[in-house]
């Protein structure tokens, strides 16, 4: 199917019930985790996959008409740019873009659904228990909701070799501390606001000086003379180390710019003490605009190691939106938990589906270096999410229904309009508001 991707639709398109798929996907009680271990599982086991993989972490918005559906609030939507009515999910994405293999591979393989810290008050139980929130379920942050998501990977056992996320995770600390305490090398974006030191700031308790009143002061805090200064200024700087790196071709051209890199000192291991030494890592896009990250990285790593890995958030954009326009999340309309959990389980085993046959069909049918030649391009295009849904609607057609079955489900429907009228009627009456 290529639009209108509704539980209600898929079930005409398909010949089954709509009650049944109805109840599959939003009552049913099977879950959606395991269905994420499993294609883990298999992303691990795949030839080729057990190096270079990355880890995508973000979050991404759906607009809503109405307030009846979970986690639906005003809130930040990216894709429309300002707050509005909308309902927000936080994605872990698996990414394998290393030249070993023959083709890129993107795939989400978590996610979870934020709740506003108002859905967990008295006011919404009611709400809470329609919907099937679950009761154990606890108010957390986009970035606690990410964590989570990123140990159960490990848990599982997913190869990956790095982590990069946007400035919402690069700017908790907590984030990036628990990152490093798990040995997880990471590239986290941050404003371009953020504060670092350029040598390592002298940390400590403040002496009492003789006579002074007052408590003493018991927390560490900077001691030296040494000033934060912002990453734009750094990048400003003089003998800031700058280097125009060649990332990588793609079907639009290369990724070839400049990138600052220098060693900083920056509020990671403990709030408002600056102790933990990082990587400034700055892309100067073509358009000017500064792209800063921190990163975990060792000491020792290159410029082209930090530009590649600075690079890579490119493909949570690509996983997304494959996910959102080719696959259909972004025409979700169920309101349950449980049905955004099925919706989201399907999602991963899709965009993993189109991932491995892209992988497989690049293995079985090499591509012709003489066609690159031909038209003198240096990458030639893969397989869309597009091309695999005509193959599969050629070996896979929907079923041809017959006039007794299409009989049957538009009597369906016209019962359920009916339904649904008889049922708005009732609540005004209630209500005593009119029509």
């Amino acid at each position: 199917m290529k639009e209108d991707r509704n539980f209600a639709n898929i079930a005409r398109q398909t010949g089954v019930s709509g009650q049944n798929m109805q109840h599959f996907m939003s009552n049913s009680p099977w879950s959606a985790q395991p269905v994420f271990e499993r294609v883990q599982q298999e992303i691990k086991a795949k030839p080729g996959l057990g190096q270079g993989g990355m880890l995508l972490l973000d979050e991404s918005a759906d607009e809503k008409a109405g307030q009846k559906s979970v986690g639906a609030a005003r809130q930040y939507n990216g894709r429309m740019g300002k707050v509005d009515l909308s309902q927000v999910g936080v994605f872990l994405a698996y990414v394998n873009v290393s030249p070993a293999l023959e083709a890129p591979v993107w795939t989400w393989v978590d996610g979870e659904i934020f709740l506003p810290e108002h859905w967990f008050s008295q006011q919404m139980a009611g709400e809470r228990k329609r919907l099937g929130i679950p009761k154990d379920r606890a108010s957390a942050t986009k970035v606690e909701l990410g964590w989570q998501m990123v140990k159960r990977a490990v848990a599982n056992g997913l190869p990956f070799e790095a982590l990069g996320c946007d400035d919402l995770y690069g700017r908790s600390a907590g984030f990036r501390h628990n990152l490093a305490q798990a040995g997880i090398v990471y590239m986290a974006d941050v404003p371009v606001n953020t504060q670092v030191y350029l040598t390592p700031p002298s940390v400590g308790v403040p002496t009492v000086e003789p006579g002074q009143k007052g408590r003493p002061p018991s927390r560490q805090r900077v001691l030296s003379e040494d000033k934060p200064v912002t990453v734009r200024e750094v990048y400003a700087l003089e003998d800031t180390p700058r280097q125009r790196v060649r990332v990588r071709s793609t079907e639009r051209g290369e990724i070839a710019d400049e990138f600052a890199v220098r060693r900083v000192w920056t509020e990671r291991d403990e709030p408002g003490v600056p102790s933990s030494e990082e990587w400034l890592v700055i892309r100067r896009e073509a358009d000017g605009k500064l792209n800063c990250s921190l990163s975990n990285a060792p000491a020792e790593t290159t410029t082209e190691r930090l530009a590649w890995l600075k690079c890579q958030r490119y493909f949570i954009e690509r996983t997304n939106e494959d996910s959102k326009t080719g696959i259909g999340w972004d025409e979700f309309q169920a309101q349950k938990y449980r049905a955004w959990q099925h919706q989201l389980a399907l999602t991963v085993l899709a965009t993993w589906f189109i991932a491995e046959t892209k992988l497989d069909w690049a293995r079985q049918a090499a591509r012709d270096p003489s066609l690159a030649r031909q038209f003198a391009v240096e990458v030639l295009p893969m397989l869309s999410v597009a091309n695999v849904r005509e193959m599969l609607r050629a070996a896979m057609p929907l079923p041809q229904l017959t006039p007794e079955e299409a009989t049957a489900l538009v009597v369906q429907h016209l019962v359920n309009r009916t339904r649904a009228r008889k049922s708005r009627i009732k609540h005004r009456h209630r209500s005593g508001s009119s029509p």
